[in-house]
This record gives C-alpha cells, sequence and structure tokens, in this order.
C-alpha cells in the first residue's frame, strides 16, 4: 500500500464508486496511476470492480481505513481484476 491508496479508498468511501478519470478530476491522482492503483487493489479485495473502470470500495477497503484490516496480510482475491 502507498499514501495514494490510501487517499482513493478516502474518497471511495465519502463519493461512492469511482472511475480514474473521476479521480483525476477531484485531484487525487492522474487518472492512469488511478487506474493502475485501482487494479493492484482490486486484487486484494480492497476495491471492486463494477465494470471496465468503475470500481466500489469493499468491506475490506472500509476495514482498512477504520483500522480493522491490516493490508499487509490480505491476500490476492482476484488474479484478473484488472483484466
Amino acid at each position: 500500500m502507498r499514501p495514494i491508496d490510501e487517499q482513493i479508498l478516502e474518497v471511495m468511501e465519502k463519493e461512492g464508486n469511482m472511475t480514474p478519470d473521476a479521480l483525476d478530476k477531484l485531484d487525487v491522482t492522474v487518472a492512469n496511476y488511478a487506474s493502475n492503483r485501482l487494479s493492484l487493489m482490486a486484487k486484494y479485495g480492497l476495491v471492486e470492480r463494477i465494470v471496465k473502470g468503475l470500481y466500489r470500495i469493499t468491506d475490506d477497503g472500509i476495514g482498512f481505513l477504520d483500522g480493522r484490516v491490516d493490508a499487509s496480510k490480505l491476500e490476492r482475491v482476484d488474479k484478473d481484476a484488472d483484466n
């Protein structure tokens, strides 16, 4: 996890479902980097891909923000999350 991942999750918890472009428009990070980070977080279950390019925060993502989930202990849940 990188600091930007927590920022992305915080925005998603507050604003709801997000696309990389929406995160870019909110000045969280540039769209390409947001896309990469979201894909990686989806592989570990912190976010879920609804359709290509649209993600929602999961219970584990909220748990990470609340301190109930240790990201270093997460296992890869979806090897094809970014395909």
